[in-house]
């Protein structure tokens, strides 16, 4: 990957800054309200977004919100107000004895693999999608695996801001129709065929450079910022291919803010689930400020007990992620049916990782919280079911 990066050539950056105010302060501030209201802590403080009362001015939710409005500006005009011809010539791409249309097709297929290998839940829910679509999905899995290999992969080690910056300028060519490689090709496609932004693929990149220096964040404020460069990008990337279902009569907004709640719930997850292992390679991912009003600190994290004290701090922090799903799945089922499936089967497994760290006893030092295969099995019918028929008549007919 590395030897990769080295081979991108330079070119001026495109100006990052969005372009939309806040029209939406009263909606962020009640909608975070609503999401934490009851979670408790050691000091019984609620767990409001610390930025919404810390930071009165400009909250990280707030910052990611207007990306989630241009996203969903780019949704509704259906399609981009330029078509940017695929330029395959400019770059050394592999295999050039094929027709472009050709070269697109093997592009795809790889891509596929890819997602079939690492991820084969999420490919098996992929293959009900329209064949078009299900290709999109992949081209966009593997640019934000093959980005977040460079951070956590084998060469992380080498990694540096520069090499981010070059990854970065290549996304830029990738959008302007000048692939790199057969990966970057399909990517190049896709973004000519719907509505995706370029901001969440720049704002992953920027998660990856906190990564590369940052170990610690002082509050949830901050925690949620990196959750949405590293998880809720993956959700406004996808939405506009996944597409929305036609009958639907919520706006597109807030679907697009129940898509990005599914990313954070998931990435939270993951930190909950991760704390030992993260712990064991210096990092802790959770916010310093209210491991402190919980009476803890790193110490207790590197020292791998289960008290009484974390406990009662475990038990807020799986509250807040549940709150997260739950918002969730107030916009899973405005999609298009055909790309539900593999949406509602990533929540209900997530979910499930939840509960398991609770089964563990809070033990997420030593302890890996995991689903096992006959949980998977069970849940992905249930995901199938909800994805046809919604969550409300499923119960109807399991209860009725």
């Amino acid at each position: 990957m590395s030897s990769l990066l080295l081979r991108v050539s330079f070119g001026p950056i495109e100006d990052t800054n969005s372009l939309l105010g806040f029209a939406c302060r009263s909606h962020i501030i009640e909608r975070t309200q609503r999401r934490f209201k009851g979670v408790t802590f050691a000091n019984k403080t609620f767990a409001l977004s610390s930025a919404v009362v810390a930071n009165p001015i400009r909250s990280s939710e707030e910052k990611v919100y207007e990306v989630v409005l241009k996203q969903a500006a780019l949704v509704k005009e259906r399609s981009r107000d330029a078509k940017i011809a695929l330029d395959l010539d400019t770059k050394p791409l592999e295999n050039a004895e094929f027709s472009n249309g050709d070269l697109l097709n093997v592009a795809y297929d790889r891509c596929g693999e890819v997602c079939a290998e690492y991820a084969k839940t999420f490919y098996l829910g992929t293959r009900l999608m329209t064949e078009e679509r299900q290709k999109a999905i992949w081209a966009i899995y593997v640019w934000c695996r093959r980005t977040d290999e460079l951070v956590d992969g084998p060469n992380a080690s080498y990694i540096t801001p520069s090499a981010l910056d070059r990854w970065e300028q290549r996304l830029n060519d990738v959008f302007q129709g000048r692939p790199f490689d057969m990966y970057d090709a399909a990517l190049a496609d896709t973004v000519t065929r719907y509505p995706v932004d370029i901001q969440p693929f720049k704002d992953m990149i920027e998660g990856m450079r906190m990564d590369l220096r940052k170990s610690r964040y002082n509050n949830f404020d901050e925690l949620y910022l990196y959750c949405y460069y590293v998880a809720g990008t993956v959700a406004l990337m996808s939405v506009p291919v996944m597409g929305i279902a036609p009958e639907s009569k919520v706006s597109t907004e807030s679907i697009y803010n129940a898509a990005l709640a599914l990313g954070i719930a998931n990435q939270l997850t993951n930190i909950l689930r991760d704390v030992g292992e993260d712990a064991r390679r210096g990092r802790v991912y959770l916010p310093q400020d209210e491991l402190a009003k919980a009476g803890l600190s790193d110490e207790d994290i590197f020292s791998g007990k289960v008290t009484d004290k974390w406990r009662s701090f475990m038990k807020g922090q799986i509250k807040r992620a549940r709150k997260f799903f739950d918002e969730a799945e107030e916009g899973v089922t405005q999609l298009d049916s055909a790309s539900r499936w593999p949406v509602w089967s990533s929540l209900l497994l997530y979910r499930q990782i939840l509960d398991a760290i609770e089964a563990n006893d809070y033990n997420n030092f030593t302890k890996r919280a995991y689903v096992g295969k006959a949980k998977k099995l069970l849940s992905l019918p249930a995901a199938y079911g909800i994805a046809l028929i919604g969550p409300q008549k499923l119960s109807k007919m399991v209860l009725g």
